[in-house]
């Protein structure tokens, strides 16, 4: 599966952006944990606490293609340095915040800009244009895995640290811990091998590209199921907390059920790069969501425990943020990779207006009907339909090896 990644340069490149992304999603994919203390502390209520993290979850997509351009033009440095500054601010103020537009300044536009400009569409994009063809695959993959492992090592981290030192403190140190990744930008960031460096005989420029892009069936195809992609994650970093209060479970289900889901991702984005490199990125994303579909079916009839929340998330877990990998390989197939920061950040952005919908959404649910009943049957209704919008895809069969 590595045999790919066949240098030390390599290496370093790859697991730097994976790094990066573990600590920038780590923090992002955690803030659910906050929702009640939060709630309890300013008695904003619920919803309004979910409205600030629902404008979160559309600006770290907002950001996304902006980052990816910025970055396609100029290099991604400074992008990335920007963006773990701004999410460490973010971090380091909201304990501060005692108002719903406050808490919308600090998580909803500096946390999340911050974290957008740290993720995907940045540390993919850098890494594919110094990376040769046939590791782009298992880097991405790997890259992926970086941030389910950040998920997987901060959620329960972070719930022990709201435990004994309470929210404020445990915001505090997540802001030292985003500032600690500053130095792995630089590799990220390093002059491209010769060998690897991609040729772009026929560039017309970013706004054709995004004009052509967006013309084409395929790629808007890709953005309606990446929209159903985003609506699971953050209805479920947002609300997992509060379903496991309903279930009349302790909290540490909730963070270790984000855990599990984290670490069953990382198995699930290596797997989902080896894929990439064997099948057509358009079947390995139907599979997931239909997979996705089918365990939230199963979730529902299944009686409400710790061990049912446990298998429930190593179950969704293993495709969670494994759609990055076959997306993101849609995007180069399609367009190439001169700007694949930018038209996948594009993807994101669809992504994160699901994401904006499942965080507010189920703050709406909970709210007025005491419970998420409806949103986990809408979960289930477009994890079905984004499954089969992601078969007429135009996507050339691989060459033989």
């Amino acid at each position: 599966m590595f045999r790919s990644l066949n240098t030390s340069a390599l290496w370093a490149v790859t697991l730097s952006a994976a790094g990066i992304l573990m600590v920038s999603m780590g923090a992002r994919q955690s803030l659910g944990l906050f929702l009640a203390p939060l709630n309890e502390t300013t008695g904003l209520g619920i919803a309004s606490i979910s409205l600030a993290m629902a404008v979160g979850q559309f600006m770290w997509g907002a950001v996304q293609p902006i980052a990816g351009a910025v970055a396609d033009r100029f290099g991604p440095r400074r992008v990335l340095q920007g963006g773990l500054i701004l999410l460490a601010l973010g971090s380091a103020v909201t304990p501060f915040m005692n108002s719903t537009w406050g808490l919308v300044f600090s998580l909803g536009l500096l946390s999340a800009i911050g974290s957008g400009a740290g993720s995907f569409s940045v540390l993919i994009g850098a890494a594919t244009t110094r990376l040769p063809a046939q590791a782009r695959g298992t880097a991405s993959g790997i890259i992926n895995a970086g941030g389910s492992f950040g998920q997987f090592v901060f959620a329960p981290v972070l719930q022990k640290l709201i435990q004994v030192f309470g929210w404020m403190g445990s915001m505090w140190t997540l802001a030292v811990v985003v500032l600690a990744a500053l130095p792995l930008t630089r590799v990220v960031s390093q002059p491209a091998d010769p060998a690897h460096k991609v040729v772009h005989a026929s560039d017309k420029g970013l706004r054709h590209s995004i004009r052509e892009a967006l013309a084409d069936r395929s790629y808007l195809l890709l953005h309606a199921g990446f929209f159903t992609c985003g609506f699971h994650i953050a209805f479920l970093v947002t609300h997992l907390p509060g379903e496991v209060n309903l279930c009349g479970l302790p909290p540490s289900v909730a963070s270790w059920s984000l855990a599990i889901i984290g670490l069953a991702n990382i198995f699930g984005s290596l797997y989902a790069g080896a894929c990439v490199a064997r099948y057509r990125s358009k079947y390995v994303l139907f599979w997931m969501y239909a997979s996705r579909a089918v365990m939230i079916a199963l979730y529902l009839a299944a009686p409400r425990t710790d061990l049912t929340f446990y298998i429930f998330a190593a179950g969704l877990g293993f495709t969670w943020l494994a759609t990055v990998p076959p997306t993101a390989a849609i995007v180069g197939k399609l367009f190439g990779v001169r700007y694949l920061g930018t038209l996948f950040g594009l993807t994101l952005l669809s992504h994160q207006i699901g994401g904006f919908l499942g965080a507010w959404l189920g703050g709406l649910s909970i709210t007025r009907f005491g419970d998420y009943t409806w949103m986990w049957y809408a979960d289930i209704v477009l994890a079905s339909l984004a499954a089969l919008v992601n078969l007429p895809i135009r996507e050339a069969p691989l060459s033989p090896s």
